[in-house]
Protein backbone atom coordinates (compact mmCIF):
# COMPACT_ATOMS: atom_id res chain seq x y z
CA UNK A 1 0.00 0.00 0.00
CA UNK A 2 3.21 2.32 0.53
CA UNK A 3 4.04 1.89 -2.92
CA UNK A 4 1.11 2.48 -4.82
CA UNK A 5 1.05 5.90 -2.80
CA UNK A 6 4.23 7.49 -4.31
CA UNK A 7 3.44 6.42 -7.68
CA UNK A 8 0.18 8.35 -7.49
CA UNK A 9 1.45 10.93 -6.20
CA UNK A 10 4.45 11.02 -8.62
CA UNK A 11 1.58 10.15 -11.38
CA UNK A 12 0.15 13.67 -10.49
CA UNK A 13 2.98 15.62 -10.17
CA UNK A 14 3.98 14.91 -13.63
CA UNK A 15 0.75 15.39 -15.13
CA UNK A 16 0.53 18.98 -14.23
CA UNK A 17 3.41 20.25 -15.83
CA UNK A 18 2.16 18.52 -19.20
CA UNK A 19 -1.16 20.19 -18.47
CA UNK A 20 0.36 23.73 -18.32
CA UNK A 21 2.24 22.99 -21.60
CA UNK A 22 -0.80 21.88 -22.64
CA UNK A 23 -2.84 24.96 -21.99
CA UNK A 24 0.00 27.16 -22.62
CA UNK A 25 0.47 25.87 -26.02
CA UNK A 26 -3.31 25.90 -26.91
CA UNK A 27 -3.23 30.06 -25.44
CA UNK A 28 -0.28 30.66 -27.81
CA UNK A 29 -2.25 29.33 -30.76
CA UNK A 30 -4.96 31.11 -29.87
CA UNK A 31 -3.02 34.90 -30.07
CA UNK A 32 -1.20 34.00 -33.35
CA UNK A 33 -5.08 33.18 -34.83
CA UNK A 34 -6.07 36.17 -33.30
CA UNK A 35 -2.77 38.21 -35.05
CA UNK A 36 -3.78 36.87 -38.44
CA UNK A 37 -7.37 37.09 -37.66
CA UNK A 38 -5.96 41.27 -37.15
CA UNK A 39 -3.60 41.16 -40.49
CA UNK A 40 -6.82 39.87 -42.49
CA UNK A 41 -9.35 42.40 -41.61
CA UNK A 42 -6.56 45.13 -41.30
CA UNK A 43 -5.54 44.15 -45.10
CA UNK A 44 -8.99 44.88 -46.45
CA UNK A 45 -9.86 47.81 -44.43
CA UNK A 46 -7.04 49.52 -46.27
CA UNK A 47 -7.88 48.12 -49.60
CA UNK A 48 -11.63 49.55 -48.74
CA UNK A 49 -10.17 52.97 -47.89
CA UNK A 50 -7.93 52.84 -50.56
CA UNK A 51 -11.23 52.38 -53.17
CA UNK A 52 -12.62 55.25 -51.10
CA UNK A 53 -9.68 57.04 -51.76
CA UNK A 54 -10.10 56.78 -55.60
CA UNK A 55 -13.43 58.24 -55.45
CA UNK A 56 -12.47 60.94 -53.61
CA UNK A 57 -14.60 59.91 -50.39
CA UNK A 58 -12.42 59.16 -47.36
CA UNK A 59 -14.18 59.87 -44.22
CA UNK A 60 -12.16 61.23 -41.01
CA UNK A 61 -13.53 58.39 -38.80
CA UNK A 62 -12.04 55.53 -41.13
CA UNK A 63 -8.53 56.90 -41.05
CA UNK A 64 -8.93 56.96 -37.17
CA UNK A 65 -10.35 53.74 -36.85
CA UNK A 66 -7.36 52.78 -38.64
CA UNK A 67 -5.25 53.95 -36.64
CA UNK A 68 -6.81 52.55 -33.60
CA UNK A 69 -6.59 49.17 -35.25
CA UNK A 70 -2.99 50.04 -35.35
CA UNK A 71 -2.58 50.98 -31.78
CA UNK A 72 -4.57 48.02 -30.79
CA UNK A 73 -1.87 45.92 -32.16
CA UNK A 74 1.09 47.39 -31.36
CA UNK A 75 -0.11 46.83 -27.77
CA UNK A 76 -0.77 43.11 -28.70
CA UNK A 77 -4.56 43.54 -28.14
CA UNK A 78 -5.66 41.70 -31.50
CA UNK A 79 -9.11 40.98 -30.17
CA UNK A 80 -9.62 45.05 -30.22
CA UNK A 81 -7.36 45.71 -32.66
CA UNK A 82 -9.18 43.26 -34.93
CA UNK A 83 -12.38 44.94 -33.95
CA UNK A 84 -11.33 48.38 -35.16
CA UNK A 85 -10.19 47.10 -38.27
CA UNK A 86 -13.52 45.74 -38.85
CA UNK A 87 -15.23 49.12 -37.78
CA UNK A 88 -12.97 51.03 -40.06
CA UNK A 89 -13.54 48.53 -43.23
CA UNK A 90 -17.22 49.17 -42.54
CA UNK A 91 -16.68 52.54 -42.54
CA UNK A 92 -14.82 52.78 -45.95
CA UNK A 93 -17.49 50.72 -47.68
CA UNK A 94 -20.11 52.97 -46.28
CA UNK A 95 -18.00 56.05 -47.68
CA UNK A 96 -17.79 54.04 -50.87
CA UNK A 97 -21.94 53.58 -50.94
CA UNK A 98 -22.30 57.32 -50.49
CA UNK A 99 -19.96 58.00 -53.48
CA UNK A 100 -21.42 55.85 -55.68
CA UNK A 101 -25.13 57.01 -54.66
CA UNK A 102 -23.79 60.41 -55.36
CA UNK A 103 -22.52 59.81 -58.68
CA UNK A 104 -25.69 59.97 -60.21
CA UNK A 105 -28.33 60.86 -57.47
CA UNK A 106 -27.74 64.55 -58.34
CA UNK A 107 -29.46 63.65 -61.33
CA UNK A 108 -32.77 62.74 -59.75
CA UNK A 109 -32.35 66.42 -58.02
CA UNK A 110 -35.32 69.18 -59.23
CA UNK A 111 -34.01 71.99 -60.46
CA UNK A 112 -36.22 74.92 -59.18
Amino acid sequence: MTTTKPRAQMRISISWPVALLLVAGTASVRAAGSETDFRVAYAAAEAADQQASRLRNQWTVTAAALAEAKRAADKGDFDRATASAKEAEALAKASIFQATNEIDAWKQLEIR
